[in-house]
Formats: C-alpha cells, sequence, structure tokens
C-alpha cells in the first residue's frame, strides 16, 4: 500500500510540475507594439542583401531562424527559440486574416514539418533570410506554402544579454 500511496504521489508532483511549466511558457496573443515593431524592423531593413549562411546567426549573414531570432533579440530584448519549427511551436497562432506586424509567418510541407520563417511588414510581405540573402518578398509567393502565422509576446521581453 505504502508503494501505491508512493507512486501516486508521485504521479502527481509530474503532473503540477507539468501544468505549472506550460504555464509559464505561455505565451498571450499581444501583437508587437507599434514601437516594437518599428525597433525590429529598423534592425531587419539595416541587413537587407546579408548573405544566406545555413545555422548562421548574425550579424553578416543569417539563416532564416537565425535572422528572426537576432532582430527580435535586438530589435525587442525577445529571445526566440532557434529553429523555425521551434519558432513555429512557441507562439499562438493567428489567423491570415488577423495577421498584425511583426508576426511571425512559417512555411513547409505541414505544422510538423516546418522549414522556413519570416516575418510579416505589413500589405502581403515580409522580410526573411533565405537563398538570396535577406530580402522583401511577398508572403504568398508561389515557391513559398504558408502553413501559418504566430504571435511573439513582446511585453514579457526577457533582458538577457
Amino acid at each position: 500500500m505504502k508503494k501505491f500511496i508512493k507512486t501516486i504521489a508521485a504521479s502527481a508532483l509530474v503532473f503540477v510540475g507539468f501544468f505549472a511549466f506550460n504555464a509559464s511558457n505561455t505565451t498571450t496573443a499581444s501583437a508587437a507594439t507599434k514601437s516594437d515593431f518599428t525597433s525590429i524592423y529598423k534592425v531587419a531593413k539595416s541587413h537587407l542583401g546579408a548573405r544566406y549562411v545555413y545555422g548562421a546567426t548574425g550579424p553578416s549573414a543569417f539563416d532564416c531562424s537565425g535572422f528572426t531570432s537576432y532582430i527580435y533579440k535586438k530589435g525587442a530584448s525577445v529571445t526566440l527559440p532557434r529553429t523555425a519549427q521551434a519558432q513555429y511551436n512557441a507562439y499562438k497562432h493567428v489567423s491570415y486574416k488577423n495577421i498584425k506586424k511583426g508576426d511571425l509567418v512559417f512555411f513547409g510541407g505541414s505544422a510538423y514539418s516546418i522549414s522556413h520563417v519570416g516575418m510579416y511588414i505589413g500589405k502581403g510581405k515580409m522580410i526573411d533570410a533565405q537563398n538570396r540573402g535577406v530580402v522583401r518578398e511577398a508572403v504568398h509567393a508561389p515557391w513559398w506554402h504558408a502553413v501559418g502565422y504566430a504571435r511573439v509576446n513582446t511585453s514579457n521581453a526577457d533582458n538577457a544579454d
């Protein structure tokens, strides 16, 4: 009986710990403020034309998620996960009709095979790092398959540097 009670107690601790961890990592859907977006976009624009290098995180070369991580860190003191898939998994998803400047745009085969990310800049365009380097382009270009959109919460910016 004691073993059974210990097993239940341990299971309860794991259960409570899981929900406490997930609750502390839940991101709300507040959009980047106008000043946050302006700051992030200023950083992004300053790197237009930078080279694409797989695995690069800046400041002279980037891959797609290295670029979004870099611009959010420098522009709003927000640390994003390192890969496009991890960024997709980390934030609250929004529909295309509700997309706002500063939201992340994800591409790939499905929600489980995200292969590219960019930042929405308005009027159907994004800024991203891809084989042509850092560019501005249409979100719905024929060579991309948009899978989803996510909102990064900039109100809980971290100050780790």
